[in-house]
Order: C-alpha cells, then structure tokens, then sequence
C-alpha cells in the first residue's frame, strides 16, 4: 500500500506524513522502529526534568505525549483497520498532559512503557492486511485510512525527536 496522499487524511497530519520517507507502511516499521526507539530509549537521564523554557514540557512531559499519542493512534488504526466506522473525538494534547503526572514517575518506567507500546504497535501494523489498511474511519472530524494513520505514528514520533534534539540536548 502506497505512501498516504492528501484526501485520504485531514490536513492537520500533513507535518507528520510529509516526515515518512517510504512507499509503505511496513517498510515503515522496518526502517523507522528501530533507529527511533533506540533514540528515545537512550534520552540521557539527567536531562529528564529539563524544561528548555518556562512553562513548556519537561523532557519526561514530553515522552509522555508521545507514549499517549501513539496510544491513541494505535487504537484509531486498529478500530479503522478493523472497518469499525464509529466516528472517533479528537483529544488535548495539554489536557493529558497535566493530568498524566509524569514527573511522578521515573524516566527508566516511562522508556520502558515507550518500548512495550512501541512493540505492539509494530505488530498491530504488521497484522494488517493492504485492504485492511485501506479501511476509511472518521477520527477527529476527518476521513482517514488506516494507512494514513499509521504514518501519523512515525511521522509524530520524528516531530519530537527534532524539537527533543534542537531544545533538549
């Protein structure tokens, strides 16, 4: 299945999809899961409370938004890949965050829940079949692929490895 073009998302993700530099998505997970996992599992552990600006994310706040995104993402495919077309509501990025508490937890916990879902996020993709990923859903007031919403995963996960690598280290 070929790279998403425009139509088969909302325009909003376009920042994210334009990231992935592949012909599809499981050649994604092939070239993608691995260099991006092995960077955000080696995030150094002094840096964890570091904000680079008042009032922004801590470098923990952060890896919780991507660990929350993803998880978000992985359900908006697995629901679209399974032809489910409930539409699916949007989410606050901030609001999740405030309430997330990750300055409560330990980095090494965080990083290790960022590989769990990481893993079966892999998985999930693998599973899914070209007609599967095919599969129109409606999440956040715009049609959308399973495809597309797999890019989105990587495409994210690449938006925060440039600001993580321009403001955190």
């Amino acid at each position: 299945m070929a790279k998403p073009v425009q139509g088969e998302y909302g325009s909003f993700y376009e920042g994210y999809i334009s990231k992935v530099d592949t012909n599809n998505l499981h050649e994604a997970v092939n070239t993608y899961s691995h260099p991006l996992s092995y960077f955000y599992v080696n995030l150094p552990e002094e840096k964890a409370d570091y904000r680079y600006a008042p009032e922004k994310w801590t470098l923990k706040d952060l890896l919780q938004h991507v660990i929350d995104t993803e998880r978000i993402m992985q359900y908006r495919l697995l629901r679209i890949g399974r032809n489910d077309s409930t539409p699916l509501p949007g989410f606050e990025e901030n609001d999740y965050a405030i309430t997330a508490n990750a300055s409560l937890r330990s980095f090494v916990s965080l990083k290790e829940e960022f590989i769990a879902l990481r893993k079966s996020t892999d998985l999930l993709i693998q599973s899914l079949s070209e007609e599967q990923l095919n599969n129109i859903g409606k999440a956040s007031g715009n049609n959308i692929t399973a495809n597309a919403v797999g890019y989105i995963i990587f495409g994210h996960m690449m938006h925060h490895k440039k600001l993580i690598e321009e403001r955190y280290l």
